[in-house]
């Protein structure tokens, strides 16, 4: 496929004794063996916390690892069915602990409030988070969480210029923001970051 970047995610394997951690490894391996100059980026769950199945996916040496936080603190028992917050923070640290660059991504128009954004983006970084995304929340049926807010593109710019303020090497930050976007920018980070 020739590509300088791929971004590997999957659905969580709760089935799986492992939680899926082979499946990620074998992943990144193949990538490597197949095409060496690829960068790797995995959007990982939070293997329920599970430390061994966290330095299984550290040890592949995937250039970027990417766990969501999804929400703020208080929030996040309210959308998050099993994820939780503390949890969250304790995989990025994991990762970051590991020299490996580390992403995160959440939403907002949730009902969060400013200060509750950036009391995320602290937590972020003091377990070593180097990339954040921030996108709209947007209802994907009747069933899901309701939107409270469309947040407006100023705010963005401002969560944007705050996050940088703060320390973080990248921050997407805008309506349409998702996890992987503009995931190439990532990978020019770590060709920087290199030399």
């Amino acid at each position: 496929m020739k590509l300088s970047h791929a971004v590997i995610t999957s659905v969580d394997r709760d089935d799986l004794s492992d939680l899926g951690a082979a499946h990620w490894v074998h992943t990144i391996q193949e990538i490597r063996r197949i095409n060496p100059e690829t960068t790797v980026e995995v959007l990982i769950p939070d293997f329920q916390g599970r430390k061994e199945l966290i330095a299984q996916i550290t040890e592949a040496h995937p250039d970027i690892i990417s766990h969501n936080m999804e929400t703020v603190r208080r929030i996040t028992p309210l959308v998050r069915s099993a994820a939780r917050y503390e949890t969250s923070l304790d995989v990025l640290r994991q990762v970051a602990e590991s020299g490996i660059t580390t992403k995160s991504g959440i939403m907002v128009g949730l009902g969060e409030t400013p200060v509750e954004v950036e009391e995320l983006m602290d937590d972020l970084r003091r377990a070593g988070c180097h990339i954040l995304t921030i996108g709209q929340y947007l209802q994907p049926s009747h069933r899901h969480y309701p939107v409270a807010e469309y947040v407006t593109p100023e705010q963005f710019g401002i969560y944007r210029q705050l996050g940088l303020d703060k320390g973080f090497t990248q921050v997407e930050s805008a309506p349409l923001v998702r996890s992987s976007y503009h995931a190439e920018k990532s990978a020019l980070f770590l060709q920087k970051k290199v030399k």
